[in-house]
């Protein structure tokens, strides 16, 4: 079996196929979400057995994160494959995630919380080499963190 992690919370997007916790399959794609995970999950699922799906649930993209969540939700029930999940700061060395203008996402000890910045932090996620399928759990609920900004 193989496990199945996204990471669709900016662009580019990225696809991870993993065999005993070593990644063996890395996809990227500057496409919008919505119009290329169907078609790239579609292919992988021809190819591989997948024990898990994994997904950064938040925060990031609020349409990415929607559209993962609800594909990969389905594809779960669907397929009887479990979806795991957790946050973006595993996949960018819990660095400042951009929220809106200079106020940025932190992970601190009580949790996740905004804070302003005179420099936005440049992150980019990262597909780790090796995964731990026991750092992911099933409160699989995106986390927007904030409410829409108008």
């Amino acid at each position: 079996m193989h496990d199945l992690v996204v990471v669709a919370l900016s662009s580019p997007l990225l696809i991870g196929v993993y065999k005993d916790g070593r990644l063996v399959e890395r996809i990227e794609s500057e496409e919008k979400t919505s119009e290329v995970l169907p078609s790239l999950c579609e292919g992988l699922l021809k190819r591989y057995d997948f024990g898990h799906m994994v997904y950064a649930k938040g925060p990031g993209s609020f349409m990415a994160i929607k559209i993962s969540y609800i594909f990969l939700k389905t594809l779960s029930i669907a397929r009887n494959i479990p979806l795991l999940a957790t946050d973006a700061f595993y996949f960018n060395e819990n660095s400042p995630i951009k929220a809106v203008g200079k106020l940025c996402f932190v992970k601190t000890t009580q949790g996740i919380e905004t804070r302003m910045f005179n420099e936005v932090p440049l992150n980019r996620f990262r597909l780790p080499e090796h995964l731990n399928i026991e750092d992911f759990d099933t409160d699989t609920a995106p986390y927007y963190g904030i409410g829409a900004v108008g």
